[in-house]
């Protein structure tokens, strides 16, 4: 069996051992919608990240059985198409909650905290400088007692929610397939939870219902107090609209990790802000921690077994 890695890249170091011992497994690092054609001819099973799956992709793998996504999104696969085909699709589920998790934090507690400021306040020698052992004139604003409002409640989204628990806050939801199944929290309209959040989280998957869920008008309604934080999806906050507000003052900042094409082209809004202090960027990296990746390996190892049985 030839097991064909379009996108090997994405897993950085990871060891790939238990996909190999299931066959012949050939890597490419990258591949363009092209590529990805002239490298699947006799391919019985396609591990893939980005790469689109359309008609034109089935075509050019007569032998394929078996697209497996190394995640859990899988917008980039005509689904429907591949089952008529008789090509099956599994995708890896939960294997990144934690690490996800632990990113949301890391730039909701920068922003909350100002934390760059206070680093930049120490390096470039004010602080030396300084007649006391504080920054006296740059507070911090504490969680406890804030609201966290969380687009999209499912395992991340539940994971983060634990953690602002712990930091005395309140949570509140806004579910974005319109069914509330977590009822640990309070479930809340989208308008509702814009106008009370302190910090708002996305955490809902790409799709016709969140395609540009969040615009400047919805960023109208938040406090000029409030961050934003998107480790998501792309796409689910306008991002020019994000850029403005944050510019204007309408929100005080913005913490994104995902982005609605990847990589960030140069000339993107977010990097020409006029407050970019305000704005913290991670380029798409919530999802790889070393533990995420093992686990990714090991599930999509897997999925490859269960199909050969």
């Amino acid at each position: 069996m030839k097991i064909v890695f379009l996108d090997a890249a994405t897993m950085g170091t990871t060891p790939l051992t238990e996909i190999a011992a299931l066959g012949e497994l050939v890597c490419y690092n990258a591949s363009t919608a092209e590529e990805a054609r002239q490298r699947i001819g006799d391919a019985d099973v396609v591990i893939l990240n980005k790469v689109v799956v359309d008609a034109a992709f089935l075509d050019a793998a007569p032998k394929l059985r078996l697209v497996c996504e190394a995640g859990t999104g899988i917008n980039n696969i005509d689904v429907p198409l591949c089952e008529a085909r008789g090509v099956q699709v599994r995708n890896v589920a939960a294997y990144s909650t934690d690490s996800v998790a632990q990113i949301t934090w890391m730039h909701i507690l920068n922003l909350a905290a100002d934390a760059f400021h206070y680093d930049a306040y120490v390096k470039d020698g004010r602080y030396s400088q300084a007649r006391i052992h504080t920054d006296a004139a740059h507070p911090f604003t504490e969680l406890s007692g804030k609201v966290l409002g969380i687009v999209g409640m499912g395992a991340i989204g539940q994971k983060v929610a634990q953690v602002a628990t712990a930091f005395g806050m309140q949570v509140v939801y806004y579910s974005t397939s319109g069914t509330s199944h977590c009822t640990a929290y309070p479930s809340v309209s989208l308008d509702e939870l814009l106008a009370r959040a302190d910090v708002v989280s996305i955490h809902a998957p790409y799709d016709a219902r969140t395609a540009g869920l969040i615009g400047y008008a919805e960023l109208s309604k938040m406090k000029r107090s409030a961050i934003l934080v998107n480790t998501g999806r792309g796409g689910i906050a306008v991002e020019a609209d994000l850029v403005r507000a944050v510019d204007e003052g309408v929100i005080a900042g913005i913490g994104i990790d995902v982005f609605e094409r990847e990589p960030l082209s140069s000339d993107h809004p977010y990097l020409h802000a006029a407050h970019p202090e305000r704005i913290h960027l991670t380029p798409h990296i919530a999802w790889s921690s070393h533990e995420a990746r093992a686990r990714l390996a090991h599930e999509m190892a897997g999925n490859i077994r269960g199909f050969q049985k």
